[in-house]
């Protein structure tokens, strides 16, 4: 959730309580490529740059071990998290030629960034090496080491020049098999199991509160691989996997969307398009960067990328291609950077290492929309936060608190009359007023509401002006919520969702909550004396204003939310602590908060109306909305009291 700063606003504020929400937004940030080592993996890029200070990236409280390296404790519950993915490095692998610099530098780039963009994965595409040979894996392997000695959870695969090419994933020993076969990620946390012949391994890792699962496939994985990767999906039910391969797809000509090799379309016949968990598959081998989207069995979308930069400067210098996952953006941001050289004192660069340092062309830096929820809903269906008696979100103070939950049908008409009871127990029940001449059913029961809500069911009001159209709920002209005048304070509390078609120039001003009375009538001299003396209401920009006249002063007090999206959920609140007012969208406290002092609500002892806005005394407009809970309490509630997070 959003945390403000005590010079914002004068509400104070607290994390919200209990599990993640979706409709909260999450604080981990991610961090820009910043500088990595050079040459040998303990020279930090302070010292290679020959300035002070220490490794860029590593937060000030995260331990470091005698080489300043930052421990690798990836957050598994944020919803902002990175896997790593490095393509073929085989040209550093060429043996009598073997330089070891820039994975090393990679390496590290991944350990001091591991916190601020909380790297929780590192997936090799195969090709480590170019000829195969048992130095080239020497180097290499030695090279991986700084990971295993921290912990990070990684996997690598073959490619067609870390093997037999000509054999599928029963050839036998190889130096390969020998530097990273199995043995080498036993006792590893993330590591799930291989095929009998070791050349293809399965990973499990947590991020986002869930187990995702990768698969790091041979060359030319046989039938039985095959057989076998279905088995670790159908294990594992409920994981997300992201298909790790050499060969899939390639885009021969940049910028042309990416195509299936020969081998690629058997994986994709054969394993993929048939597993509707897998979301994502990654492969190098070919080059230039290219992806490609494709459907399911299951209608899915499965996003196909292929990275891989052996044919640019230095054989691609280790170059990393790194994945941010954010699932509150329901997005994976991806960007494409060399820490090798980007830890190079730039004064030194010339212009084709300029050019290397960060790619940013179409397919090296992009962003790939992903609705998880939706996408995983067919294998892992996020559960769905379970109603909540109206006792509980009775809290002390409350004066109160209307729900439209129940037994009513989806989409039946609430009829002219019908009351909605106060769930507090003070006795300010809601009945419902229809608009002169509105049609049947512009007002109806919902069985819509927002994911956090309490009650599972909202009111729809199809309402609208120029004629009036739908309906409002009031209270009785003796309720006590009309007489009173919050001297100690407030919280007003909302579910509501605009539908897709709410027009600014026919739905503007309509309010959610609003007091019957004018300000001129309540001798309040500064402000349009035509208008109410309470309304909460939407501008012709999908803009919340609680436009108020407090009780200490001859004008109005008005709070201003952002834009609004049209056809989604949003909860509100407004709180005054006896002195200022804040108005919260989602828990997150808005910038238009006014300093201004503040006490109560003015009140001319008149009805309280949900849905409907008066001006000059008589009913101007009602709501185009649904409407959800709706909480009234007699003092200010810090966020983590709001009906949205308990």
């Amino acid at each position: 959730m959003c945390e403000q700063h005590d010079d914002d606003c004068p509400q104070p504020v607290t994390p919200l309580s209990g599990p993640a929400r979706r409709a909260f937004l999450r604080s981990a940030a991610l961090a820009g490529a910043g500088a990595a080592a050079v040459g040998a993996v303990g020279i930090s890029p302070a010292a290679a740059a020959g300035t002070d200070g220490g490794a860029e990236g590593v937060a000030a409280d995260a331990p470091v071990d005698a080489q300043g390296m930052p421990a690798w404790r990836p957050d598994r519950d944020s919803r902002r998290f990175t896997l790593v993915v490095m393509p073929d490095t085989q040209y550093m692998f060429d043996e009598p030629s073997i330089t070891t610099a820039p994975i090393e530098a990679s390496f590290r780039y991944i350990l001091e960034h591991a916190r601020q963009d909380n790297i929780v994965f590192m997936a090799h595409l195969g090709d480590l090496t170019q000829n195969g040979r048992k130095p080239e894996f020497d180097g290499i392997g030695r090279a991986f080491e700084v990971l295993d000695r921290k912990g990070v959870a990684y996997s690598v695969l073959a490619g067609n020049h870390d093997i037999d090419s000509n054999t599928d994933d029963r050839r036998g020993r190889s130096a390969y098999l020998d530097t990273f076969g199995p043995q080498r990620f036993r006792g590893k946390r993330s590591f799930g199991g291989a095929t009998p012949d070791g050349y293809n391994t399965y990973h499990l890792f947590q991020a986002g509160g869930r187990e995702w699962l990768v698969l790091a496939l041979d060359w030319r994985p046989s039938p039985a691989s095959i057989a076998w990767a279905r088995k670790v999906m159908a294990d594992h039910p409920q994981s997300p996997v992201i298909l790790t391969s050499h060969e899939l797809v390639s885009a021969d000509v940049p910028g042309r969307e990416a195509e299936f090799s020969d081998h690629g379309r058997r994986l994709w016949d054969e394993l993929i398009k048939g597993n509707d968990q897998i979301f994502l598959t990654l492969n190098g081998h070919y080059w230039p960067a290219g992806r490609s989207t494709r459907r399911n069995d299951a209608g899915n979308d499965v996003h196909l990328h292929i990275t891989n930069y052996q044919n640019r400067y230095f054989g691609g210098a280790a170059m990393i291609r790194l994945y941010h996952f954010d699932l509150d953006r329901d997005t994976i941001d991806v960007e494409t950077l060399s820490p090798w050289i980007l830890g190079r004192n730039s004064r030194d660069l010339n212009e084709l290492e300029r050019r290397e340092m960060e790619l940013t062309g179409p397919d090296d830096y992009f962003s790939v929309p992903v609705d998880f929820d939706k996408r995983f809903a067919r294998f892992a269906p996020v559960p769905q936060r379970p109603a909540r008696p109206a006792a509980r979100m009775v809290v002390p103070g409350t004066v109160a608190y209307w729900r439209f939950d129940g037994s009513h049908k989806d989409g039946a008409p609430v009829p002219g009359g019908q009351r909605v009871k106060d769930l507090s127990g003070r006795g300010n029940d809601l009945t419902l007023i229809p608009a002169p001449g509105a049609a049947a059913g512009s007002v109806s029961w919902s069985g819509q509401h927002h994911p956090d809500q309490p009650g599972h069911g909202s009111v729809r009001i199809a309402g609208g002006k120029s004629p009036l159209r739908g309906g409002h709920f009031q209270t009785a002209t003796d309720a006590p919520l009309n007489r009173a005048t919050f001297r100690s304070g407030y919280t007003v509390e909302a579910f509501f969702k605009l539908p897709a078609d709410w027009d600014g120039g026919k739905d503007a001003w309509s309010a959610l909550l609003s007091r019957w009375g004018m300000s001129g009538e309540a001798r309040k001299p500064k402000g349009d004396p035509q208008e109410p003396v309470v309304t909460l209401s939407l501008s012709g920009g999908r803009e919340l204003q609680w436009c108020v006249y407090p009780l200490d002063g001859d004008g109005s007090a008005t709070n201003w939310s952002h834009e609004l999206t049209p056809d989604a959920w949003w909860h509100v609140a407004v709180v005054n602590d006896a002195r200022q007012t804040t108005m919260y969208i989602d828990g997150c406290p808005v910038v238009r908060n006014p300093t201004a002092r503040a006490n109560g609500l003015t009140t001319l002892n008149l009805p309280w109306m949900l849905g409907g806005y008066a001006y000059d005394g008589k009913l101007d407009q009602t709501v185009n909305a649904w409407v959800g809970d709706v909480r009234v309490v007699d003092r200010a509630l810090r966020p983590d009291a709001f009906m949205i997070g308990r």
